[in-house]
């Protein structure tokens, strides 16, 4: 396996990070509640700040995978506490390598620096096994389902709704 190296990618790599994502989009469709079109237009989906960030694992200086942390609603004095892991992905040829275990690793590591964050929460595809087996791994339980969260193409698909308590 190849050196991964993570680093955060701040909101002036837009470019690079929506080529990457695009990508994901097409070819995951399944795996993402959001579309091409969706993200079209969208702004990079972090602040650049310690509770809004970034991350990505390079092999080779090749971006193979992305993952992103933000505190949940923002500003908001009643939402504070929580976090949430989004736009987890990683490209299918770098799949089996630990890239994904790396970037929740790394993002866990930033979380915990800060000191107001509590829990952290994600969505996930309920038939998504081998991302919700990696989530469990790290203590991430699920909570919640709903079913026909999303619908694509004519089908249906249920989200998780999955928790990981930090204090």
């Amino acid at each position: 396996m190849n050196d991964i190296e993570i680093i955060e990618i701040k909101s002036d790599q837009i470019k690079q990070y929506k080529t990457f994502l695009t990508f994901g989009l097409v070819n995951d469709e399944e795996n993402f509640r959001i579309t091409p079109n969706d993200d079209l237009n969208a702004p990079f989906p972090t602040k650049d700040k310690v509770d809004s960030f970034t991350l990505g694992a390079y092999s080779d200086n090749q971006l193979a995978g992305i993952v992103s942390f933000a505190r949940d609603g923002g500003d908001r004095e009643k939402l504070r506490h929580k976090g949430v892991l989004f736009r987890m992905y990683v490209s299918k040829h770098f799949r089996g390598q630990g890239i994904a275990k790396k970037l929740i690793q790394a993002l866990l590591e930033r979380v915990k620096h800060i000191t107001d964050i509590e829990q952290i929460n994600l969505t996930v595809i309920s038939n998504n096994d081998n991302a919700k087996t990696l989530y469990e791994k790290f203590g991430f339980v699920t909570f919640g389902s709903e079913s026909n969260a999303i619908k694509w193409k004519g089908k249906y698909f249920t989200e998780d709704q999955m928790t990981l308590k930090l204090k």
